[in-house]
C-alpha cells in the first residue's frame, strides 16, 4: 500500500502543515502530476482544493516538473529542483524523479487553492 508525507502550504498565512496519507486515500494520489489541481474531499479535507507543487521519492531525490513520467533519471543541469549554482555557467549532472507520482514517492507538496469551511489545523488535529 503507498503511503504518502502531505505537506500542505497555506498561502495566506504563509504556515504550512504536514500530515500522513496512506491506504485508500493514498491510492487517490498516484498517476497525478505536477501542477494538478485535486479534491480536498477524499484525502480528508473537505471543501479544500489543492494544486501539487513538487515532492520527493523514497531516497531524498526531488520531483522535476518538466521530466515526464514516474521514473528516476540522470539529467544536465544548469539549476533548479536539485541543485544550486555555486559558479556561474556550471552545470552538473543530477538525479531527479519524474513530475508523475508514483508509489516511490514518499513526500508531496501541495499548495491550497480553495480553502474549505473549516480550518485546515483542525481538520489535521481532529482527523
Amino acid at each position: 500500500m503507498a503511503k504518502f508525507q502531505l505537506n500542505i502550504g497555506d498561502p495566506k498565512s504563509g504556515k504550512s502543515f504536514k500530515t500522513t496519507i496512506e491506504g485508500g486515500k493514498a491510492t487517490i494520489l498516484i498517476g497525478k502530476r505536477i501542477s494538478e489541481e485535486i479534491e480536498g474531499g477524499p484525502l480528508g479535507f473537505p471543501g479544500y482544493i489543492f494544486k501539487i507543487t513538487g515532492g520527493s521519492d523514497k531516497d531524498g531525490f526531488p520531483m522535476k516538473s518538466n521530466l515526464e513520467g514516474p521514473i528516476r533519471k540522470r539529467i544536465l543541469t544548469t539549476s533548479g529542483q536539485g541543485f544550486r549554482i555555486k559558479e556561474k555557467g556550471l552545470r552538473k549532472r543530477k538525479l531527479v524523479r519524474g513530475n508523475t507520482i508514483s508509489d516511490d514517492i514518499y513526500q508531496v507538496n501541495v499548495r491550497i487553492v480553495e480553502m474549505g469551511k473549516k480550518k485546515i489545523d483542525e481538520l489535521i488535529t481532529t482527523g
